[in-house]
């Protein structure tokens, strides 16, 4: 099967030379075209025509696996295509499925023990009721052997309107190394780097993290501004983490009507704890 299908793949590439041999390149319309944008399907002859592409149309060059194909031009290359996307995507439902940190049961006895932990570290664990959308996805544990917790961690670009999700995030990983797979220039992914282009593009200084203060009423919600240079375990101490840390990285040079609190106006995470959470509905359940 696997043979045959790639016979038939190799034939419509042939296929697909041939035809190309007889366009010109799009960009500089002189040459003949030799290679095709699997993404947005322009023409091209050489290695600066496909760079000048790329910055012309914003295109990252990344063949969208799950885009439309009309019957009319769906061939075996296109068959092939979604038979090894098929393949991965069920590698990764394996996978998953061998994954024993994601059935870890979430009992209560589980959850105690994580919170004994976490106030250890001088961090208040709380969590939500069973049913709620955080309680469920949260897959932060703790490694006896290792002795440190492995967090669930959400990060939140609003200048881009993006959400990332984060598993098994150390304790002791900075913050900054966590954000570089995101925002560094040279190392993020390409098609995460198009996406978060505005902070791409701006200097490190100018990048802020901030938590959210938990337990404050919807009237004064603020934020606190985390240490890039300190791991998690040192940038969560004396703080009230529901479920698992939500970061916000935002750029001081974009306005938001996020309000970063004062040292004069921050509460003790005893007073915190005693006040109702804002979080999402409903009360937070505390069984420690």
């Amino acid at each position: 099967m696997e043979a045959a299908t790639g016979e038939s793949g190799e034939q419509a590439l042939e296929s697909r030379k041939r035809k190309m041999s007889l366009r010109r390149c799009e960009i500089c319309n002189t040459e003949e075209a030799k290679y095709r944008c699997p993404r947005c399907m322009k023409y091209s002859c050489s290695l600066p025509c496909v760079k000048k592409h790329k910055t012309a149309f914003s295109c990252n060059g990344v063949r969208e696996k799950t885009a439309f194909v009309s019957m009319n031009e769906f061939d075996d290359l296109n068959l092939l295509s979604d038979y090894r996307f098929l393949e991965d995507v069920g590698r990764l439902a394996d996978s998953a499925a061998r994954d024993d940190t994601s059935h870890k049961p979430k009992t209560n006895k589980f959850v105690n023990f994580l919170k004994n932990r976490a106030r250890r570290y001088n961090i208040c664990l709380q969590t939500l009721p069973i049913g709620f959308t955080k309680r469920r996805e949260n897959s932060t544990f703790f490694n006896n052997k290792q002795h440190k917790f492995f967090w669930h961690l959400k990060l939140i670009f609003p200048h881009s309107h993006a959400k990332f999700t984060e598993k098994r995030v150390p304790d002791d990983k900075l913050l900054c190394d966590i954000l570089k797979p995101y925002i560094d220039p040279q190392e993020s992914n390409p098609v995460i780097h198009q996406r978060l282009k505005i902070y791409t593009m701006s200097p490190q200084s100018d990048i802020q993290i901030l938590m959210k203060v938990e337990n404050r009423p919807h009237s004064s919600i603020r934020y606190e501004e985390l240490d890039a240079n300190k791991g998690l375990q040192d940038n969560l101490k004396g703080k009230v983490v529901i479920e698992y840390p939500t970061l916000h990285i935002v750029l001081q040079k974009v306005k938001t009507d996020m309000v970063i609190l004062g040292h004069d106006a921050s509460k003790s995470s005893k007073d915190l704890i005693k006040e109702s959470s804002s979080e999402e509905e409903g009360e937070i359940h505390d069984s420690s």
